[in-house]
């Protein structure tokens, strides 16, 4: 099943409720264990080995939400996000977070995350040099950014 049906039946109507004078239908969207064996399936068939899945409400939302399934081996170059802070949540498997200094352009910290470990979930604040690298095959996360989309630039790439 693609990742287009897999979020087609995983989001339903939970409810209707009635504000303004309207009845609004409310949707609930379940991250199911099919929907992250779907998408680990298509990172393991992708070049890239990782595939994203966009959690948003819709094309408008001002938000960044998705989950990212990564296989070890993925290239992640070193970047930053000017404008956002980013969530990393990791639901499954093992992975590290790198984070790196720009003047001496050598890694400072790295952190495991895994559900079952010590560390499950961090922030990167706002402008941090920072890369992941999955330590495990079916891992998955999820990420969250303040406002929408905006693509990495040159400058926003950290050459060893």
């Amino acid at each position: 099943m693609a990742v287009s049906e897999v979020r087609h039946t995983a989001v339903t109507n939970s409810k209707n409720s009635v504000l303004s004078g309207r009845i609004e239908s409310v949707l609930s969207m379940k991250i199911t264990q099919a929907l992250l064996d779907d998408l680990t399936a298509q990172a393991k068939a992708s070049p890239r080995l990782r595939m994203n899945y966009d959690l948003r409400n819709s094309a408008s939302d001002g938000s960044q939400r998705m989950l990212n399934a990564i296989e070890p081996g993925s290239p992640m170059p070193i970047h930053r996000h000017r404008k956002s802070s980013e969530t990393v949540v990791c639901l499954r498997g093992r992975l590290v977070e790198e984070f790196y200094d720009e003047l001496e352009r050598r890694r400072t910290e790295a952190i495991e995350l895994s559900p079952g470990g010590p560390v499950v979930a961090l922030n990167i604040p706002i402008g941090q040099w920072h890369t992941v690298r999955a330590l495990e095959s079916d891992t998955v996360i999820m990420e969250v950014k303040d406002g929408p989309y905006e693509p990495t630039g040159k400058e926003d790439i950290l050459a060893l």
